[in-house]
């Protein structure tokens, strides 16, 4: 875990990321990347490896031509030509959390903690529906109501709008407001950028921390 950034007015929300911060599964988080690439190959008639390497080839690029920065899995299917409404019905489809998550006691406990000082949301390039299926999995979507999800504003992250209407369901200044994920330039960049917090975190077991690290 690396904190970069904590609001020297006080600490008013946390907007978590969700896959790989709010749990940690290398199989399913696996299947999110793979199983889209695999139906863009279909379309494509190209075979699973080929679209591999050519979006790999893309995203190589895409870095190189932006001070090395990554490119999300959503922003790169619109790139190939891929709209947003047909990626969210393609992650509605395909993405199953209830086959490989199940409830996590010590996230419920870190949350409610949490709960008790500050506003909590979910930031995600998923769906709300598919947030929704992960949170109850998880047992946690009591705690985490609030969610800024792709198909909220059809924008995938980074993009400001999204943290905006993150801090304006929780009420609170943009400026106050933590952002809480596993990539630098997904999850924390740009909150840095428009004076929020940022803590980039390995996975799940980080986030059971937090209530004692944000005292």
């Amino acid at each position: 875990m690396k904190i970069f950034s904590l609001p020297p007015n006080g600490v008013q929300a946390l907007l978590f990321d969700m896959d790989c911060t709010l749990y940690t599964h290398d199989e399913y988080a696996r299947t999110q990347i793979d199983l889209p690439v695999e139906r863009l190959a279909q379309l494509q008639g190209k075979t699973f490896e080929q679209m591999k390497e050519e979006i790999a080839a893309f995203q190589k690029d895409w870095a190189e031509s932006h001070d090395g920065k990554k490119i999300s899995l959503g922003s790169t299917l619109m790139h190939f030509g891929i709209s947003v409404e047909e990626i969210i019905r393609w992650r509605e489809e395909l993405y199953l959390p209830e086959k490989y998550l199940v409830r996590d006691d010590a996230l419920r406990q870190a949350l409610v903690q949490l709960a008790r000082r500050f506003s909590l949301a979910v930031v995600t390039n998923n769906p709300v529906s598919v947030v929704v299926r992960t949170l109850s999995v998880l047992g946690v979507h009591d705690i985490l109501q609030k969610i800024v999800g792709l198909d909220t504003l059809c924008l995938s992250k980074p993009h400001e709008k999204i943290l905006r209407e993150a801090a304006k369901l929780c009420g609170v200044p943009v400026e106050q407001c933590v952002s809480v994920g596993d990539r630098y330039d997904i999850d924390i960049a740009l909150p840095l950028e428009l004076g929020m917090g940022g803590i980039l975190v390995d996975g799940v077991g980080d986030v059971y921390k937090l209530p004692d690290l944000i005292a």
